[in-house]
């Protein structure tokens, strides 16, 4: 679910299959297989949405200090965008930072993610200062 929505938001023009096979040789899923370590058991959480039992959309949160947590994985298919299923998954993950006590969510994505920066704005989620000075990744955070 994660590649095709990359796959249609970026353009990649690569067979499913051959970017399924690259992202598994890169570990770009490695927090993604490995789930339990990299979000149970480090202070965070992730959620699936389902519909029947099709996975049409994640989201994720990460500890990053005792204080400051990160939004990861938040995808959708496209079909299901705009029904509201994103921003309840999205009260879900803040209300589960706010349950572990954090003060902050950060998060990055590409700049490329137009429709996605302008939800995390919607829910109060503002532009920080980057070391990036290309300007393809786009930083932000909220207080919680």
């Amino acid at each position: 679910m994660i590649i095709s929505v990359a796959r249609d938001i970026f353009g990649w023009e690569s067979p499913f299959e051959e970017l399924l096979q690259s992202a598994d040789e890169n570990e770009d899923l490695y927090d993604v297989d490995h789930a339990g370590d990299h979000y149970f058991g480090n202070k965070g959480i992730f959620l699936v949405a389902l519909d029947d039992e099709r996975v049409v959309g994640t989201g994720a949160v990460r500890r990053l200090d005792d204080e400051i947590c990160e939004l990861k994985r938040m995808w959708l298919l496209e079909e299901y965008q705009g029904h509201g299923i994103g921003y309840r998954m999205m009260q879900e993950l803040l209300e589960f930072a706010r349950w572990a006590e954090y003060q902050r969510i950060q998060l990055n994505t590409s700049s490329q993610q137009e429709r996605a920066i302008q939800f995390y704005v919607r829910v109060g989620f503002e532009l920080i200062e980057t070391e990036d000075e290309t300007g393809e990744i786009v930083f932000m955070e909220m207080e919680l």
